[in-house]
């Protein structure tokens, strides 16, 4: 049953990420609330990503702190089972704090290198400046610095360093 169970819900989360990504689909207040949905009820059965796209939805977009504080929650499972996407997150949300989690240097750190070690650009990107600039309760180090850029730039596929202002903006 649980296999049984596991494959329905990825089999919801992949209808929901077309619900999501389909251009041709009128983009009606039904079709945004079916999609929602679909990816609650993924999130909610544990699915990885799912948590991580929901989570992703609910912190930014969402209407109450309810829905940040939850968004948030869901971001931090998924960071925890090892999605690269919701450990940059979680980074941010430690970053700029929320309701239920309030800002934290230490752990936005953590998240960041964790995202960073596994591939993710930006995060590697947000810890190279924030060791050039002396940001996060991190002291100047040029050495470390230097460590994060080539990571994300390796991660990123460039030859040179990423514009860090676009770089932030782009997640």
């Amino acid at each position: 049953m649980t296999q049984a169970s596991s494959l329905f819900t990825r089999l919801e989360y992949r209808l929901a990420e077309q619900l999501f990504h389909t251009r041709w689909l009128p983009r009606s207040p039904r079709t945004q609330r079916l999609t929602m949905h679909l990816f609650q009820r993924c999130a909610d059965a544990g699915h990885p990503a799912a948590l991580s796209t929901y989570g992703h939805m609910l912190f930014h977009r969402g209407r109450t702190p309810q829905d940040k504080t939850r968004g948030a929650r869901y971001v931090l499972e998924a960071a925890q089972a090892g999605d690269s996407r919701a450990q940059y997150q979680a980074g941010q949300i430690y970053e700029h704090g929320c309701a239920l989690y309030p800002s934290r240097d230490d752990h936005a750190v953590t998240w960041y290198a964790r995202a960073g070690e596994a591939g993710h650009p930006l995060a590697a990107q947000r810890l190279a400046r924030a060791y050039r600039e002396g940001q996060l309760d991190l002291a100047v180090d040029a050495e470390r610095a230097a460590h994060w850029q080539r990571l994300a730039d390796e991660a990123a596929g460039f030859g040179g360093a990423l514009d860090s202002v676009e770089a932030e903006t782009r997640h």
